[in-house]
């Protein structure tokens, strides 16, 4: 009887030990990944300092009517296949001219066949457009369909990217979906200075202040807060870079002489490069003359340098002084080991006739 007993428990243990262990393999199996017939996609850009992402499931035709048909007229669409469609704006921007705040909205879209209305709706999170609320849009505005060359699968890119805009695009079948989006670049740029760039680190250095007064005259904007900050940077390390940029500063604010006095300032503090590099800046605004004034200091202060003589010759060939740019060009040539900058001086030569 006892040995009986012994037998039933062992088999009990036993069982209750494969159960454990097929509900522990149950458990710990991940889910299977398979492809999808619309698969997920993701398309980016940076306008500006903007960041748009787009994330998206692809939809092939497969000789199917889509307009009017798969895609119902005066339907929300979820703009793709299955999940949401999700865009993102790192900043504020404007969409058709209409104001977006930052964030990540779904994307959903209302076909006609005549125009479109595109739809931000706050809640990114929905499986497509199935329960879709009109309450919780953030916005809605209206575009016009083009005809586009035949797209077999949809797909979305960004067109016509500046500092400033760009078109998103939605392209499928045998339609495209333009949509016009802009970002106010300098404003966003000139915040992030105030309230974060210079607050931080950057304060601590003669960089900082330059680089953020540096934009403004590159950009000519903001002239007179930028003149603060660049005698921050003077203050801190005077060199070639800030007492540059203040001399553009001044330029622009019409203030001539001053501006020339602190550029000739800030050529005697510069080096090599920064030499050449102004006399470059001088050449493509056209003031040659000016240019070759620049490159002469050049090869004066650094002679050993196959790249000063090769700059002054250039400027030479721009001022018609054939001349002198054959005798630097040959000179640089017969500095410099490099093979590739061999090659194309000795093509200027050629060009030269030399």
């Amino acid at each position: 009887m006892e040995t009986n007993l012994n037998y039933r428990k062992i088999y009990l243990l036993t069982l209750a030990s494969m159960l454990c262990f097929s509900s522990l393999i149950l458990a710990q199996a991940p889910p299977l990944t398979i492809s999808q017939e619309s698969p997920r996609a993701t398309a980016s850009q940076t306008i500006g300092i903007t960041n748009v992402t787009i994330t998206y499931n692809r939809p092939s035709v497969k000789g199917r009517k889509i307009w009017g048909d798969l895609v119902p007229y005066n339907q929300v669409w979820r703009a793709g296949a299955n999940e949401n469609t999700v865009i993102e704006f790192s900043t504020p921007v404007k969409v058709e001219g209409k104001e977006l705040a930052a964030g990540k909205y779904g994307l959903h879209m209302l076909p006609t066949e005549q125009s479109w209305t595109i739809i931000f709706n706050k809640n990114a999170a929905n499986w497509g457009s199935f329960s879709y609320d009109e309450k919780e849009d953030a916005l809605r505005v209206t575009v016009t369909p083009q005809a586009g060359s035949p797209q077999e699968q949809l797909r979305y890119t960004f067109d016509d990217v500046s500092k400033n805009s760009g078109t998103l695009n939605l392209a499928w079948e045998k339609l495209q979906i333009p949509v016009k989006l802009d970002v106010a670049t300098d404003q966003l740029v000139l915040s992030h200075i105030r309230s974060n760039y210079l607050h931080g680190v950057a304060q601590f250095g003669w960089q900082g202040w330059s680089q953020a007064a540096a934009y403004c005259a590159q950009n000519q904007l903001n002239q007179e807060e930028a003149m603060t900050w660049i005698d921050k940077s003077i203050g801190i390390n005077a060199n070639f870079n800030n007492l540059s940029t203040k001399s553009k500063l001044l330029q622009q604010t019409g203030k001539t002489q001053e501006a020339e006095a602190m550029m000739q300032q800030a050529i005697t503090l510069a080096n090599e490069a920064q030499l050449n590099a102004y006399g470059y800046q001088l050449l493509q605004a056209g003031k040659t003359a000016e240019a070759i004034v620049i490159f002469q200091k050049n090869v004066k202060l650094y002679p050993n340098s196959w790249n000063v003589y090769d700059s002054l010759a250039e400027a030479y060939g721009k001022s018609g002084d054939t001349k002198n740019a054959q005798k630097l060009y040959q000179k640089a040539l017969s500095m410099t080991k490099d093979e590739q900058q061999k090659k194309r001086i000795a093509d200027e030569l050629k060009k030269l006739g030399a």
